[in-house]
């Protein structure tokens, strides 16, 4: 049953309007759901203009790098980070495959060229840690350059951190049951076919593989300096939510917590990796 135009007449508050629909058996509970998210969404978007304008201040450098299987939703978290940022300060980085003169370089190369400028924000929606799982499950690259990335990979991190460099590291963790709905989503929605690529068809048949390169890259990746963040984000909301928690918590910024909203965020949403932690994409 939905509302009739009775039911709305002289209605001036969202409590009256519950009020009726408990009267009337209206199911609103997704409707509810959905404002309480744009809500908490709306707010912590303005604590991180305030995040913002104390890193421009202070001349800061963070990276926030944003990775996780196929469908995970990384780039709508990113969106949601970004949306209301300035554009002065702030640059969403998504590289595409290296060029013939980029794969004759040092691999760092081509990502240490967009690494931010003082005063600046960057999310990399997939970063250099291509090369941990996807590049050796998909075979592009060879087992030596593989070997040789996993050696250097934190003593880079190291350098940046000594360089007063901010690095964020999310892995956001999905189930191998919700890739699969997420991705026959993809094919049935003519605006998101476009996401679904060659690579994401082979994401539930090389599962296993996947989650193999996974658990090497935190075992070997994982530092005190530059620590892992694992998201589940099975449900998609929850997840840009806390991982904006997240961010915000790090920082100590002026004006933080003006918008009376929790920034700490969910421990059983996101967490840092330890190998006794339950995970979702295994």
């Amino acid at each position: 049953m939905n509302f009739k135009p009775e039911h709305l007449q002289g209605v001036k508050t969202r409590a009256e309007l519950i009020s009726i629909a408990k009267e009337n058996n209206i199911p609103i509970e997704k409707t509810l759901s959905k404002l309480k998210y744009e809500a908490e969404l709306s707010m912590l978007q303005t604590e991180f203009v305030n995040l913002q304008k104390w890193i421009a201040k202070k001349k800061m450098r963070v990276a926030v790098l944003f990775e996780g299987r196929d469908a995970a939703g990384k780039g709508g978290s990113i969106k949601r980070f970004k949306e209301h940022l300035s554009p002065r300060t702030s640059r969403v980085v998504a590289l595409t495959k290296p060029t013939e003169v980029e794969k004759g370089q040092w691999y760092f190369r081509r990502y240490i060229k967009e690494l931010p400028n003082p005063k600046e924000i960057v999310f990399f929606d997939r970063s250099w840690y291509n090369r941990a799982v996807v590049e050796p499950v998909m075979g592009f690259c060879s087992k030596k350059e593989y070997d040789k990335f996993i050696l250097q990979v934190p003593q880079f991190e190291h350098m940046l951190y000594e360089d007063n460099l901010k690095i964020i590291k999310f892995w956001f963790s999905i189930s191998k049951e919700e890739q699969k709905k997420r991705f026959d989503a993809r094919l049935n929605n003519p605006l998101k076919r476009w996401k679904f690529s060659p690579v994401d068809m082979k994401g539930q048949e090389l599962w296993d593989s996947y989650t193999h390169y996974k658990e090497q890259m935190f075992s070997k990746t994982h530092t005190n300096f530059s620590p892992w963040i694992i998201v589940k984000t099975n449900d998609k909301k929850q997840a840009r939510l806390e991982s904006m928690r997240y961010v915000l918590s790090q920082f100590d910024y002026e004006g933080k917590g003006e918008s009376k909203l929790s920034i700490l965020p969910d421990p059983n949403v996101i967490m840092r990796y330890h190998r006794s932690a339950i995970q979702i994409d295994i």
